[in-house]
């Protein structure tokens, strides 16, 4: 039965495709009204044929998902009407204004038309484009038609937004500004769906997300809570002359040294890094240790554990985060333009 205090809900979803494939494998899922929901794992772990299940354009072969109360099998129009969805690739028109793109999709959606012209200037102040409403979309910098199309997926006013991916491409000074404005939507009462390859930013945004592996979700808490369960702070080591074997020795001296009795020990690129409980207090004796043991230390450094080290404990593999601060054409942003 349907609780009117969850957004979503999706009970043992599963899809398998025609060719067999098991892409989405017993999902369950419940997402309260006004929370601000994350959703990670790994490439080809199962996140895209799940969203696509919860917003209608997949039919999932077996289990249900109901979207604010309807079933997205027998009521997907009234799905469709509570939602909004900001996919990976913008949506606006280049050629035209900032004005028109959000004023057609007011027209998609079918927004009464005597609500239009205040739900357009709402949004453009909602997403700090008023002064450059009647600006052509094609000038615009790559945030800036990120921003805009947060303002096209909102003109309904869903109750839901989902953000696949949402900051994919942006430099590090526009993605926080389109932060701001998924909180200000947040708070305002919507809830939210995010997609991230960004793990920070999702330990930024989310009350609580869940991990997705090989179609299932093998984990759901706040974030915090998902770091406590790494077992430690980490250890991160650099050496001098890092190669297989010298990083194997290292490896040897700590297990040998008896100061991290259960300890997670992995190698990297430039040495080692190890999570354990007590890090902190006995990494000043591995450090001397490795240079008794005639290693050269050139980085040490001990860090509370972030989502990646979280990705690492629960599934045994790294998430690969997007580095790039190009538009999501591949070209570079342009330049903001003057109101």
């Amino acid at each position: 039965m349907s609780n009117d205090s969850n957004m979503i809900e999706a009970d043992d979803v599963r899809l398998t495709y025609a060719d067999g494939t098991e892409a989405v494998r017993g999902v369950n899922l419940t997402v309260p009204k006004g929370e601000f929901f994350g959703f990670l794992g790994p490439n080809g772990a199962g996140k895209t044929t799940t969203i696509k299940t919860l917003t209608t354009l997949l039919r999932p072969t077996s289990g249900t998902v109901r979207i604010n109360g309807f079933d997205t099998d027998e009521d997907s129009r009234a799905v469709r009407q509570s939602i909004g969805y900001m996919a990976q690739e913008t949506s606006v028109d280049p050629h035209l204004t900032a004005r028109e793109n959000i004023r057609f999709a007011c027209e998609a959606y079918g927004v009464p038309r005597d609500e239009r012209t205040n739900r357009v200037n709402e949004l453009l102040e909602l997403v700090d484009l008023a002064d450059v409403a009647d600006k052509r979309s094609e000038r615009f910098s790559g945030g800036m038609k990120k921003r805009l199309d947060v303002a096209t997926a909102l003109v309904h006013r869903p109750q839901l937004v989902f953000l696949d991916e949402p900051t994919t491409g942006l430099d590090p000074k526009a993605r926080l500004n389109l932060w701001e404005y998924f909180r200000k939507i947040n708070r305002q009462g919507t809830t939210v769906f995010l997609t991230t390859q960004y793990l920070e930013e999702a330990d930024e945004l989310c009350d609580r997300l869940s991990v997705i592996q090989g179609g299932k979700i093998v984990a759901t808490d706040s974030p915090q809570a998902l770091k406590s369960r790494v077992g430690g702070d980490v250890l991160d080591i650099t050496i001098e002359e890092s190669n297989d074997e010298e990083r194997a020795r290292a490896r040897r001296v700590v297990i040998e040294s008896g100061l991290f009795a259960d300890a997670t020990i992995e190698t990297t690129a430039d040495g080692i890094s190890l999570t354990a409980k007590n890090a902190r207090r006995n990494g000043t004796d591995l450090l001397l240790a490795l240079r008794n043991d005639d290693f050269t230390v050139v980085g040490f450094d001990v860090r509370s554990p972030t989502l990646d080290d979280v990705f690492l404990a629960i599934t045994g593999e790294h998430v690969d985060e997007v580095t790039t601060g190009t538009d999501t054409d591949g070209a570079s942003a342009a330049p903001e333009v003057s109101p």
